[in-house]
């Protein structure tokens, strides 16, 4: 698959044993972190933590990303299958939640062929953790590899999406990947701990001057999906990093009480069950160190 890349919407068709696709990423994986994360959803990060591997690329490379070390910038380390199978098998060991993928889509046939080596030895549900721009075909791959899906779901219009994410079919493309995820993994399931084992969890970060973009995903939301196996986060971390362009001005500054409270609102209202955040999760602070830690 790597020879002619089309594991995602960009659908660049490169080769990328010789070159890199859209994604900025060659055949290799590339890890920038592995460790316990405890600043997941209460469902995920509900005891020691989820087990975060955090992949180095992306298919949407977002304007403001928090994560631009690692998804624009392509900083990591080169591991071969089966060092990322021993690194899923650490994670379990350190007494992880979860094996929690961040931002796996452009390596998926490589953590396939990690999981295939391990996966009889683990105990724990595996998290697909990514943007929400996915092709289907890529998510019926991972039937029977992954437990709990964690897309976003960022925009619903396609001026805004084509605007900070040069993605103009990004909420068609996404919300059918997010339905064909429902539909794999079914109703939301947990252990006696109340963690998830099973299921679906949304998210949605609410960006600056677009809280009506967030509402209209809320009403899509509930109208096509139910309490029995969707969770939505509703994100208020949003962080206007200094490399944001001048020329999104409307992005240099945090969301107002107004913008999430009239969100969060609105879900409300619609009878969506899910998290919220505190004002002080929009820190630099919640974003991870990128320091090759537990590779």
């Amino acid at each position: 698959m790597m020879n002619e890349c089309y594991l995602c919407p960009r659908k660049c068709g490169a080769d990328r044993t010789i070159n890199t696709g859209f994604c900025g990423a060659g055949a290799d994986t590339i890890v920038a972190r592995a460790s316990l994360h405890k600043w997941e959803e209460p469902c995920i990060s509900y005891k020691n933590g989820a087990g975060t591997v955090f992949f180095s690329g992306c298919n949407l490379h977002c304007c403001f990303c928090q994560n631009n070390k690692i998804s624009n910038e392509l900083f990591g380390k080169k591991v071969n299958t089966e060092k990322l199978a021993d690194i899923f098998l650490s994670l379990q060991d350190m007494g992880a939640d979860n094996i929690d993928l961040v931002t796996p889509t452009h390596f998926v046939p490589n953590i396939i062929r990690a999981l295939d080596i391990i996966k009889h030895k683990l105990v724990i549900p595996v998290v697909y953790n990514c943007g929400g721009y996915e092709l289907t075909e890529t998510i019926d791959m991972l039937n029977g590899y992954i437990d709990i899906y964690l897309p976003d779901i960022k925009y619903f219009s396609a001026d805004i999406s084509e605007m900070y994410s040069n993605a103009y079919d990004y909420f068609d493309i996404a919300s059918k990947a997010v339905l064909t995820m429902i539909k794999q993994v079914g109703k939301l399931e947990y252990n006696n701990e109340s963690g998830l084992i099973k299921g679906t969890i949304i998210r949605h970060m609410v960006l600056p001057s677009h809280r009506h973009d967030s509402m209209k995903i809320m009403d899509w939301i509930a109208e096509n999906t139910s309490n029995d196996n969707v969770l939505v986060s509703i994100m208020n971390q949003y962080t206007p990093f200094d490399f944001i362009s001048d020329k999104y001005k409307e992005l240099k500054r945090r969301i107002t009480k107004m913008e999430y409270n009239t969100v969060v609102d609105h879900a409300a209202k619609l009878g969506i069950n899910g998290f919220t955040q505190q004002k002080s999760s929009a820190s630099e602070k919640y974003v991870p160190d990128f320091d090759l830690t537990g590779i």
